[in-house]
């Protein structure tokens, strides 16, 4: 019998934002996250225990069908994912497709699964684990007040190999501005948007 997950919802979209921002990618979201982010979006799925649990294969057979139909790379997602411990999942996936795996995470866990692509957003009242910040291919910092630019700065100095991301608050005016302003003055960061929200896509 092979290994389950509480799975939120599987989807075949846009990637909306970071680096690959605009490619065609399967989401994978899986529930349960502990860290709490008063400006999340997919607050549904802080509670693991309130979805469903599907099984490893069934979830690699999705994505091997989602690379039929033109996804580029596969995205682990939540939630927070890395409460998971993801190996059979990536095994699972890599036995039945190529795709490469993408992992969405805030870095409050140790890492697993060997992910191809780690997009690292760490949150300043839950910081990452040094392991996260020295793997990750790019740092993404959400903005809405000047101490999370201070904190971005922090964080930065612990993952030189990443490319460094600031992505304003949804909505968040002040977040918006703050960033911009970042990203003029400072050549190594810069500015993420979630574009998927301004087209109206998931």
């Amino acid at each position: 019998m092979s290994d389950t997950l509480p799975v939120v919802e599987t989807f075949h979209s846009l990637q909306g934002e970071g680096l690959h921002a605009g490619r065609s990618a399967f989401f994978l979201r899986l529930g349960g996250c502990t860290v709490g982010c008063p400006w999340c979006d997919t607050k549904h799925s802080w509670p693991a225990e309130a979805h469903p649990k599907r099984s490893v294969d069934s979830l690699a057979a999705a994505t091997a069908e989602a690379a039929s139909a033109g996804a580029a790379f596969v995205v682990i997602t939540g939630g927070e994912p890395l409460h998971h411990q993801l190996d059979a999942l990536t095994t699972a996936i890599r036995g039945v497709c190529s795709l490469p795996v993408h992992l969405e995470t805030s870095g409050v866990d140790p890492l697993s699964g060997a992910p191809d692509w780690i997009t690292l957003s760490p949150k300043r009242h839950s910081p990452p684990r040094a392991e996260v910040l020295q793997a990750c291919d790019e740092l993404k910092v959400v903005v809405h007040e000047p101490a999370d630019l201070l904190f971005a700065e922090v964080v930065a100095t612990q993952a030189p190999q990443a490319t460094w991301l600031l992505q304003p608050g949804w909505s968040s005016d002040k977040g918006k501005d703050l960033a911009i302003a970042m990203a003029r003055r400072n050549s190594h960061w810069r500015l993420s948007l979630q574009s998927h929200k301004w087209l109206g896509m998931r």
